[in-house]
């Protein structure tokens, strides 16, 4: 029998853990991820419910910039009706380090795209579909606190 508490645990997006939190009230349960994570503690975390967002909310993107920039007061977070959402992605953000600070993730693992979890690439602000470089309010804090981030395979 294998000790999980000998490999870290790993923050993952609630979402692909099949907890129905996305802003559309689904899920985006991934499969191939239990593989991955087989043997590892997970923490499953909605740093959009954290910050006291519904759920089901209205899409919301990154307009001005991305995650990073938010953080440092250059962007915000706009959700389709154009309300500004900014600081309750950033609290959520900010709680999400919190729970891998307590739970001691190293590493989390997150839902693509996301204006909170994308890695890598977000959409562009517009509400048109367009994908540009950038990672989401709470990939970045995540990452500006040394735990490494990467997006989920295949969703």
């Amino acid at each position: 029998m294998s000790d999980e508490r000998a490999v870290p645990p790993v923050l993952v997006s609630a979402c692909l853990r099949g907890v129905p939190c996305r802003f559309d009230g689904r899920d985006k349960a991934a499969g191939g991820l239990d593989a991955q994570l087989a043997g590892r503690r997970v923490v499953a975390f909605c740093p959009e419910q954290a910050g006291g967002l519904a759920t089901p909310r209205a899409a919301a993107e990154l307009v001005g910039g991305d995650g990073h920039a938010v953080l440092e007061g250059r962007a915000r977070v706009v959700d389709v009706t154009g309300a500004d959402v900014t600081e309750a992605f950033v609290a959520g953000a900010r709680r999400a380090l919190d729970a891998a600070r307590r739970t001691g993730c190293a590493e989390a693992v997150l839902m693509p795209r996301s204006p909170s979890c994308g890695r890598g690439e977000v959409y562009d602000g517009e509400f048109r579909g367009v994908l540009v470089p950038g990672d989401g309010v709470t990939a970045a804090l995540l990452e500006r606190n040394g735990i490494a981030v990467r997006r989920a395979p295949g969703v």
